[in-house]
């Protein structure tokens, strides 16, 4: 069972991994994640900030931005949840609030923690893929321009990204969660994205069919899974 407790142990695994479970006595500034797909002027300031704050003038490499850093969050605390207890929260863009971060990634509020009682390759790919990532991934393409194959590959990039730091920060959790991120790299809307493989010592490879646009900021490089690189890297 997901609860308060368990999403506290999910935040020590890490900054992506963080979301504020329960009542709260500073709330300003949340709003329901719906609202970062519908509201135009709330996503387009976001992407305004991102973009002040990675020295860029483009639009489209601070929305790609954007998106592969809320991806990851969602990813990271579904998918830790679902290793520590076999069960998956609710992330529904309309119980999980958002506000921007002054650093770092998007802050993430559960006012309300519940399970979803589905068995977990459907939850996930259904409270973060189909609930979250597209609309989110629309809303991108719609205001910033961003291409859907760009976005696509944000959403595997950061699936993979999630599951290579929980399998190193908690090596010891009693669920499998490789297994399920693989079926959701093989199903829409991650389907195609890139190519995933597992050595035999448990190390994670993969490597992407998109780029996400970082390598355009001042003094950025291509990231470790990009399609630009020559080789495919597991670290």
């Amino acid at each position: 069972m997901v609860t308060s407790g368990v999403l506290a142990q999910v935040a020590a695994i890490g900054p992506y991994f963080a979301v504020t479970a329960g009542p709260r006595g500073d709330s300003a500034g949340f709003r329901p994640l719906a609202d970062l797909y519908t509201d135009r002027s709330a996503l387009e300031g976001y992407v305004q900030a991102v973009a002040q704050r990675l020295g860029t003038g483009q639009r489209r490499v601070a929305a790609s931005t954007l998106h592969l850093g809320t991806a990851s969050r969602l990813w990271s605390v579904a998918l830790a949840c679902t290793a520590l207890t076999g069960r998956v929260p609710d992330l529904g863009p309309d119980r999980l609030w958002w506000r921007q971060a002054r650093t770092g990634p998007v802050d993430l509020w559960l006012p309300e923690v519940r399970d979803l009682p589905r068995k977990p390759a459907e939850a996930l790919h259904e409270t973060v893929a189909v609930q979250n990532l597209m609309p989110l991934s629309d809303a991108m393409h719609r205001v910033c321009g961003v291409s859907p194959h760009t976005l696509r590959g944000n959403a595997a990039s950061a699936l993979v990204g999630a599951l290579r730091v929980l399998l190193a920060r908690a090596p010891h959790a009693p669920y499998q969660v490789t297994p399920l991120a693989r079926g959701l790299l093989e199903q829409a809307p991650l389907a195609g994205a890139g190519a995933f493989d597992t050595a035999p010592g448990g190390a994670i490879g993969f490597r992407r069919r998109s780029c996400c646009l970082y390598y355009r900021v001042p003094g950025a490089g291509t990231c470790g899974d990009c399609v630009l690189n020559q080789k495919e890297t597991t670290a």
